[in-house]
């Protein structure tokens, strides 16, 4: 199969997914559709692996009629892409694995709906495959950054700095948002991309899910939850607001999660004697899709509007959760926040210690936008580590011997 030529982006996870094909027989690559996936694995495997989608009706039909013959004339190492269309593939891979359980990278299967593919590949292929998911650009992908670790990884230096990207552009950068082929082909509208995104997201991944019934309201359903991004989620008040019942709400929401269209940030919980809210907030994957969702058209309109912080803590969020994911693991993030008002955007948990972070929209940072966080680490005495403050400007300075300001692009 042929496919045309684009501008390459190099990714974080290629050391990650080369090493899980050295090693499981299976490896298994998720993530929303147009994150790179394809791209990706023809980047690494091109020479060495056929490569099939299953995504068109005559080939999944011939893979569901005779799946043994159907092996036989794709036999590995194979890349089957879009696997969920073919879900009665898997167990004929486990007998073929079964048969040669020694052998790595046999197969590389890909599939853009967690929902359906977690649940057959946990029936059929658990301790024969690696799991890894490849989601929209970080942004030190997207500028070509050295793969550095987190702030707090790597200590703190507290003298202020400057970072390369400036303020009109990052919001330009929010508004375009982080899937490749965008910023592989500049030329390209975004508006009319991103609304073609989202028409063959519902067309693709959403019709053939059990739980939609109305794409018309759907559709509207996303575009009201869009409006909610990074607030405490009311489910009720949202299934109330668009005509459907909560728990119609609540499995659409399942739906959006499954098919890497969202972030559900849960809570984090303490034994310290404080009521903390069982509330979780939803952030959507993509900042360009966010501002599509709302009708943002223009950076500025974006970074000053009554969406510029959630905007902007969107991207904070996905970075983080963009970054660990690329490097093979699963991102242990949650929101902090009791019921007497003290609240923490973004807790990030490495191992037993926890870093807290907040994020304004505010390019001048101040110390006043320390204090949740210090009331945090005095909170979690040694569970806590330093902090940080994430904004959009241009400077990195302290706010206090354990809290640092961090521009976005410095993250």
């Amino acid at each position: 199969m042929t496919l045309k030529s684009t501008k390459y982006i190099p990714r974080s996870l290629e050391p990650v997914l080369k090493k899980a094909a050295s090693q499981f027989p299976a490896v298994v690559l998720t993530g929303p559709r147009q994150s790179g996936k394809t791209t990706l694995l023809l980047h690494i495997f091109r020479d060495s692996y056929t490569y099939l989608s299953l995504e068109s009706p005559d080939i999944h039909t011939a893979a569901g009629q005779d799946p043994r013959a159907f092996l036989a004339n794709f036999p590995p190492p194979v890349i089957f892409d879009e696997v969920q269309y073919a879900p009665g593939l898997l167990p004929y891979i486990k007998e073929h694995i079964d048969r040669n359980r020694d052998i790595p990278g046999q197969f590389i299967l890909t599939g853009s709906q967690n929902l359906l593919l977690q649940e057959k590949i946990t029936e059929s292929l658990a301790g024969r495959a690696a799991i890894l998911r490849l989601l929209p650009l970080s942004f030190r992908e997207a500028t070509a950054k050295p793969l550095a670790p987190f702030p707090w990884e790597s200590g703190t230096k507290l003298a202020p700095v400057k970072t390369t990207i400036s303020y009109d552009k990052l919001w330009e950068n929010f508004l375009r948002g982080d899937y490749p082929e965008l910023l592989a082909n500049p030329e390209r509208d975004t508006q009319l991309w991103q609304s073609s995104y989202i028409q063959t997201y519902l067309e693709r991944d959403v019709r053939s899910l059990r739980q939609i019934g109305d794409l018309s309201q759907f559709q509207i359903f996303i575009r009201a939850l869009a409006s909610r991004s990074a607030q405490l989620l009311n489910i009720t008040d949202l299934a109330n607001d668009i005509g459907v019942s909560v728990n119609t709400a609540k499995s659409w929401i399942s739906v959006l999660e499954a098919t890497y269209q969202i972030v559900v940030l849960r809570p984090y919980f303490a034994n310290i004697g404080k009521r903390l809210t069982k509330t979780p907030k939803v952030y959507f994957t993509d900042t360009g899709i966010l501002c599509y969702l709302t009708g943002l058209k223009d950076p500025g309109h974006a970074a000053s509007g009554p969406l510029g912080g959630a905007i902007m803590e969107t991207a904070v969020l996905t970075e983080i959760i963009k970054t660990i994911t690329h490097h093979g693991q699963e991102p242990q993030v949650y929101l902090w926040r009791t019921s007497f008002g003290s609240e923490v955007d973004i807790i990030v948990q490495s191992g037993r210690k926890l870093i807290p972070i907040e994020v304004k929209v505010s390019s001048t940072p101040r110390p006043a936008m320390a204090s949740s966080i210090k009331a945090f680490q005095k909170d979690m005495e040694s569970n806590a580590l330093h902090g940080y403050v994430i904004h959009p400007g241009d400077i990195k300075l302290p706010l206090g011997p354990t809290v640092t300001a961090l521009p976005f692009g410095a993250l």
